[in-house]
């Protein structure tokens, strides 16, 4: 009897072990994360270094204009499925590059991270593409790389739009500097805990459901991956040049139509717990860096939506692609 008792109990704990989930783990280029659309990749040359980019391209239909859509620091191509399902549906094509550094391209441990070499290398990409001209949308840091984009590129940006665009405002007017070693210790610090917690409250406002919970997957990976210091070390050097690098200083200079997309409640502002000492300027409120920046530029549409925050295509699809199609409507028509 007892010896069936313990075989019933192993058997127990045997399906229980086989059923525990293991913990998501993924390396630097998040090779076994699978991203919903085809990835290609395209090398290239730079800083005496050999590197891939990864990028999902989806051709358009004849007449119809390519969408370049560039991903944000704490994401890549993956979350742009939905967008991209739509502009496809339209018959626009759309280009999705995971910029180096990020997402599944190459992680250089020595590299001299800019908006202008990473624009570069997105330029690099569409000429191979044969893409002479696109829509390019950039959302969070990458709209501060769009807007580089724009800036080096005006011939082949046919249309900028910028949501919930970082980079509103000068953020060394306002905060110390501080060193990759400081980005570094706070990325290898980070948890998969800490990571729900700070996009639930900063992104969701709040709220968190199973998508929601998706977009971090590959963040939680690398965090309990192999490549762990690595992964925090490039994630610590791209912070750089969104302090060093600003670009609202040249909202002037745009000679494209522009539209902002901008999620009122967004609150995004990098280096708020550092600002200088006696500044008491209030960061990231978009409810007043949309109008501000609409007002730089020339030929500029402003779109808000109220209640949102900074991931209007995450947090509500619906709202988004509505404002989306005026806005591609919009950008079609000469300027006046």
């Amino acid at each position: 009897m007892y010896r069936i008792w313990l075989l019933s109990l192993c058997f127990v704990f045997g399906i229980a072990n086989a059923q525990a989930p293991q913990p998501l783990s993924y390396d630097a280029l998040l090779s076994n994360y699978n991203y919903d659309f085809d990835v290609d990749y395209f090398n290239l040359d730079s800083q005496g270094l050999s590197l891939k980019m990864a990028y999902i391209y989806l051709p358009a239909k004849a007449g119809k204009p390519v969408m370049t859509l560039m991903h944000g620091k704490n994401f890549n191509a993956h979350y742009w499925t939905e967008t991209a399902l739509l502009l496809q549906k339209l018959g626009y094509g759309v280009l999705i590059p995971d910029q180096i550094g990020f997402g599944k391209s190459s992680k250089p441990r020595d590299y001299q991270f800019s908006f202008a070499a990473l624009a570069s290398h997105t330029h690099a990409l569409m000429s191979q593409l044969n893409i002479n001209k696109s829509i390019v949308l950039g959302h969070s840091m990458g709209g501060m790389l769009a807007s580089r984009f724009a800036l080096m590129y005006p011939q082949t940006t046919q249309q900028l739009i910028l949501l919930n665009p970082i980079g509103l405002e000068n953020y060394l007017q306002y905060v110390d500097y501080k060193d990759t070693n400081f980005f570094y210790k706070n990325e290898l610090a980070k948890t998969p805990a800490g990571v729900k917690a700070y996009q639930q409250k900063n992104y969701y406002d709040g709220k968190w459901n199973n998508q929601f919970a998706a977009l971090t997957n590959f963040i939680t990976g690398q965090i309990q991956g192999p490549d762990k210091e690595l992964v925090a070390w490039v994630n610590a050097k791209t912070y750089d040049m969104i302090f060093t690098q600003p670009v609202i200083t040249e909202f002037k200079n745009f000679t494209m139509p522009v539209s902002l997309i901008i999620g009122t409640r967004d609150r995004t502002g990098p280096g708020r717990n550092w600002k200088k000492q006696g500044v008491d300027y209030e960061l990231g409120r978009y409810d007043q860096l949309g109008k501000s920046a609409a007002a730089l530029i020339p030929h500029s549409q402003l779109f808000e939506l109220t209640d949102l925050g900074h991931l209007p295509h995450i947090e509500d699809f619906k709202r988004f692609k509505a404002v989306l199609l005026k806005v591609l409507e919009a950008g079609s028509k000469p300027l006046e």
